[in-house]
């Protein structure tokens, strides 16, 4: 069972990244002139409300959801194709160009990879960047006898440039076996070329090297900083990609994924890994966790799935192809069916990080 604080700083987290991802819809709305009615924060009966300026924003008691709700931003009742429409009302979501809309709609996805890219900003300049620098060679593998040592900075793999600790482990998870692995690494300023063939390793049950990483960071000068940190948000979207790509070729299943219990229960093995080296370190390590979820949402989001705004995205790039909007009837369905889908998934999801929680499997 998960600690009281984990909870709270797994609301806290989600919070975060849910009202970030609807403050990107709400300012690309306010700069296009979109009425937004109201920015509610969190879901069920209203904690505390304001109204300025003909938005009100809302605090809600549920702390997971949110919403930017604009004006006009929804199916219009009983529109048949081809039926004449009056002109949509001054301000509204559907009195603005398609391009105007999707950038309202884009701008939610995209604000979680600012977000991301903040708090990688904050975590990397505290921390240093995680470099790509080996960290041990175990013995009695290629890697030893091929002459590889312990602070070889690896620039590249089979061609591939390696940036972070993280690409190395990435790259390496698509090894096919019996291929050769081409490494360049830098030692004392020089560039050297090692050509290794990993050996199956009967202790670790899998093809190896025979190196280790990720025990290395580099602090940097601001402009470094900030170089890395759009690095470390495009390495947690290539991440979340191949994630997806393993869930849709059956490499992995939706029983691996995890809703709101299952990230609360994340961030409290993240807190209790972190803990005994201190307050600070814990810090480090949750802020790690909400780039990754925040880049996982907006990745989530631009699926092309009905009721996500990826799905939204589809039918308004179908618009500006064709030249006039769908039908906004058989849009609303299409949605509808998207949310009872979503509503179902989230359901099933939650119930199992229930069962994976109580039962550990």
């Amino acid at each position: 069972m998960s600690n009281w604080y984990s909870i709270i700083i797994g609301i806290l987290i989600l919070g975060l990244i849910i009202t970030f991802h609807e403050f990107g819809h709400f300012i690309v709305a306010k700069i296009n002139r979109i009425n937004v009615t109201e920015f509610m924060v969190g879901m069920g009966p209203v904690l505390f409300e304001k109204k300025k300026n003909g938005t009100r924003y809302t605090l809600r008691l549920i702390p997971f959801g949110g919403a930017c709700i604009m004006q006009g931003n929804e199916a219009i009742p009983g529109m048949e194709e081809g039926e004449e429409r009056s002109l949509p009302e001054e301000g509204s979501f559907l009195s603005k160009n398609v391009w105007q809309r999707i950038a309202v709609i884009f701008a939610g996805p995209f604000f979680n990879f600012i977000l991301a890219f903040i708090i990688s900003v904050i975590v990397l300049g505290f921390a240093g960047v995680d470099k790509p620098v080996l960290s041990a060679i175990l013995k009695d593998l290629p890697a030893e006898s091929a002459g590889l040592k312990a602070g070889d900075e690896v620039i590249s793999i089979n061609g591939k440039r390696m940036y972070l600790s993280g690409d190395i482990t990435l790259y390496m998870h698509d090894y096919v076996p019996g291929t050769e692995v081409d490494l360049v690494v830098k030692r004392d300023g020089e560039e050297l070329s090692f050509h290794i063939t990993p050996e199956y390793s009967e202790e670790y049950q899998k093809y190896m090297l025979g190196i280790s990483w990720g025990a290395y960071r580099e602090k940097m000068g601001p402009l470094g900083t900030m170089k890395y940190s759009f690095i470390e948000v495009g390495y947690w979207i290539r991440l979340t990609i191949k994630s997806l790509g393993m869930l849709f070729t059956g490499k992995a299943s939706v029983n691996d994924l995890s809703g709101p219990v299952g990230i609360v229960d994340i961030v409290d093995d993240t807190v209790e890994a972190a803990k005994e080296d201190g307050a600070f370190y814990v810090f480090l390590n949750v802020m790690n966790l909400v780039i990754l979820l925040s880049a996982n949402v907006g990745i989530m989001n631009l699926l092309p799935i009905p009721a996500l705004d990826g799905g939204k995205l589809l039918f308004l790039f179908i618009e500006a192809v064709r030249g006039k909007p769908i039908d906004k009837k058989k849009e609303g369905y299409v949605h509808l069916a998207g949310v009872i889908f979503l509503l179902l998934l989230m359901v099933f999801i939650v119930f199992n990080d229930f069962r994976k929680m109580i039962f550990g499997v």
